[in-house]
């Protein structure tokens, strides 16, 4: 795999040799826009609104609307000025603890490879920030843009995660609040006993994209039949109104035994 950025990590005098690897990737399945009766791709084209004009991408300029249809155009020259310049330099700012942050911020991982000669004070980093309970935050510039990010212990390394900036996350006062006034006794003490009942210690590995592998499935029956007609879905159930709250948390309760003394049955068979 390819570094997406190579520099050095840098906090007071110290610097370290650093390569950034994308963390994760999002598996999704592609498709193609296609017209129905020969199956030909359709491409999109710019259009222009006024008119429904294909536009020359030569004639294309960046407008930044102030108000409604009202655009002032930017030019090259005008990026260009406020172009941070690509410093390959990540540089701490400060160290925080990592529970004062709000996890809202934080938003694309990277893995941090040491370059040569930096083994030493990139364990040095890890250690102390895994041991004091901090990360660093930093400001990178990637690709001309420049973000803040966090640098965090992870494992055996050191990762970089972009963040938003506080301005661009939304205030949650914008949003309406529940109306319901705080739950009863009886109600908070069920709720306890199912999460403790559904309560499992942690496993990535547990969970998979339902939605994907079916239309994998989908997909392979379709190729395997012809493309021929294959079977409508089932309808969703609709949900129904949570009435007696209690009664529901006391029949989930008791759902969550019972697939808990099955699985037991069940591990307790395949033992024998």
């Amino acid at each position: 795999m390819r570094a997406v950025w190579n520099g050095t990590l840098s906090f007071g005098l110290v610097s370290i040799p650093m390569s950034l690897f994308p963390a994760v990737r999002k598996e999704e399945l592609k498709f193609r826009l296609l017209r129905r009766k020969d199956l030909s791709p359709v491409n999109y084209k710019r259009v222009a609104e006024a008119d429904g004009k294909e536009v020359p991408w030569e004639e294309i300029v960046k407008g930044y609307e102030y108000e409604k249809d009202k655009f002032i155009v930017l030019k090259d020259e005008d990026f260009a000025r406020v172009d941070m310049e690509a410093t390959q330099t990540v540089d701490i700012l400060n160290f925080v603890k990592l529970e004062e942050v709000d996890p809202l911020l934080f938003y694309k991982p990277y893995y941090m490879e040491v370059g040569k000669g930096g083994d030493k004070a990139y364990v040095l980093l890890r250690e102390a920030l895994a041991s004091s309970g901090k990360i660093a935050i930093a400001k990178v510039v990637i690709k001309t843009r420049q973000h803040l990010a966090a640098v965090k212990p992870q494992h055996n390394g050191l990762m970089l995660e972009l963040m938003h900036f506080p301005e661009e996350v939304m205030d949650a006062e914008e949003f309406k609040a529940p109306s319901e006034k705080s739950p009863s006794k009886a109600e908070l003490r069920m709720a306890s006993q199912l999460i403790g009942s559904m309560t499992e210690k942690w496993n990535p590995e547990a969970y998979q994209d339902d939605y994907r592998e079916a239309l994998e499935k989908v997909i392979e029956k379709k190729l395997e039949s012809g493309d021929k007609a294959t079977p409508a879905p089932k309808r969703r159930r609709q949900p129904s109104n949570v009435i007696d709250l209690v009664a529901v948390l006391q029949q989930s309760l008791a759902q969550t035994k019972s697939k808990g003394h099955a699985t037991a049955a069940s591990t307790k068979r395949k033992a024998a």
